[in-house]
């Protein structure tokens, strides 16, 4: 069998390959995207719109030496949504700008330090499972969102809502075995369009519904929106920047391993970790969601050995396209729960799995003791539902966990360096 050949970072791409290299890309980041935007109740054309605005400016800001699509972060969700559900989404907004600009220290911090510090507060048995909790935290609400359980709102469970789901899920699934060439980039969108068809027929989705959206303008302007800012709120969502900051590391690493190229290095940390949170920065002042380097499009490349610039930013381009289109916008927001929750239930394993890649390609020894404590500890912490409350700011889930996981690797670190580690004892 012929070698594929590699594109690399700052090949050139003929332009009768870019535009489906570029739609392919923008298919990958598509599903889960939007799915963050429907969580917080607002118009996903604003998302599309930053997602390509943001993705431009990570290219422009690397020196086009990094590929990443920047998508919406699901880091955010659960504190949002108690901001969300207190105060309105202008206060979450308000956070989403308060977290990029520390985050844009953070980087200016890196750029004078360098990475060296990384192995030590962040090593892999602990960041494996601080980037696995982003999706094990939120696989619960999969089957609320998906409304195949009783909630208070909808306290029964009917047929047409499980059989839309069942079918969007077996899609996904299947098609992700499945599929093969351009379609086994693009399960996720097509399970979404055979749920969304499904949902037609069962009558989850009206076609008043519909109508409705094909009455849209052909184009208009996305749901711009200001931020407004109140202290306790942004004290609620400001301790996700462990998070995304794990997050983040834990990409530009995969990346790295994809790419043949070392990232952390050149462009640099500080650059990819900039640009990352000056998109959730800018996100948070025109009413979008906070933006993260998409591991869904790091397996593009992993799979298609694309790994242009150019082919990135022209899914960014697209993507910004796509958010001026009235009835496009429209029409997403029809799809129903069932649709996006049997989606989620993949989406979140598979990000819930990102994380357990972390360990495995890393080859974090397990026979050493402190391997697994670390990650044993940083799980427990992420999913017993334990909370840490300061004042008025409460730390649970994946965020107590990155701190307590930052704790431990510092600890372990001064344990080594007094040699009372028994894994430095010989065997």
């Amino acid at each position: 069998m012929q070698t594929r050949k590699i594109i690399q970072v700052e090949d050139k791409v003929p332009p009768r390959l870019l535009v489906p290299l570029s739609i392919q890309h923008m298919f990958a980041m598509f599903g889960a995207s939007v799915l963050v935007p429907f969580m917080f109740g607002i118009n996903p054309a604003i998302v599309l719109f930053m997602n390509g605005i943001g993705t431009l400016l990570f290219i422009l800001i690397t020196k086009g030496k990094a590929p990443a699509y920047l998508g919406s972060s699901f880091a955010f969700i659960a504190p949002a949504t108690m901001v969300i559900d207190q105060w309105g989404y202008p206060y979450a907004l308000g956070g989403f700008v308060v977290v990029g600009f520390i985050g844009c220290i953070l980087a200016a911090i890196i750029y004078k330090c360098g990475t060296k510090w990384i192995d030590v507060v962040l090593p892999p048995a602990a960041m494996g499972p601080v980037v696995a909790l982003i999706g094990l935290e939120l696989a619960g609400s999969a089957a609320s969102t998906g409304l195949i359980v009783p909630t208070e709102d909808v306290p029964t469970v009917l047929a047409p809502n499980v059989i839309t789901f069942c079918v969007t899920l077996g899609v996904a699934v299947l098609g992700s075995v499945l599929f093969r060439k351009f379609l086994s980039v693009i399960p996720i969108l097509i399970a979404i369009i055979c749920g969304y068809v499904c949902a037609v027929i069962t009558g989850v989705i009206t076609s008043a519904d519909i109508m409705d959206a094909f009455q849209q303008p052909l184009f208009q302007l996305p749901n711009f929106q200001l931020p407004k800012f109140d202290l306790e709120a942004i004290l609620i969502i400001l301790p996700v920047i462990l998070v995304i900051a794990n997050e983040h590391i834990g990409h530009q690493l995969v990346t790295s391993k994809v790419v043949g190229r070392d990232l952390l290095k050149d462009p640099g940390l500080h650059r990819s970790l900039f640009a990352d949170n000056f998109s959730t920065m800018l996100s948070g002042l025109i009413g979008s969601v906070p933006t993260t380097t998409y591991g869904e499009n790091i397996g593009v490349m992993a799979i298609t050995r694309v790994y242009s610039v150019r082919v990135i930013g022209g899914a960014a381009v697209l993507s910004i396209i796509c958010s001026f289109v009235g009835p496009l916008a429209a029409l997403i927001q029809t799809i129903p729960g069932p649709v996006i929750g049997g989606i989620s239930f993949l989406l979140y394993g598979m990000i819930g799995t990102s994380g357990l890649r972390i360990l495995v390609d890393n080859k974090v020894d397990y026979s050493k003791n402190r391997n697994m404590v670390l990650t044993s500890v940083v799980f427990v912490v992420g999913l017993s539902g334990v909370t840490l409350s300061l004042g008025n700011v409460a730390l649970s889930g994946m965020t107590l966990a990155a701190i307590v996981a930052m704790l431990m690797s510092l600890l372990f670190y001064a344990f080594d360096k007094l040699k009372w580690s028994n894994d430095l004892q010989d065997t």
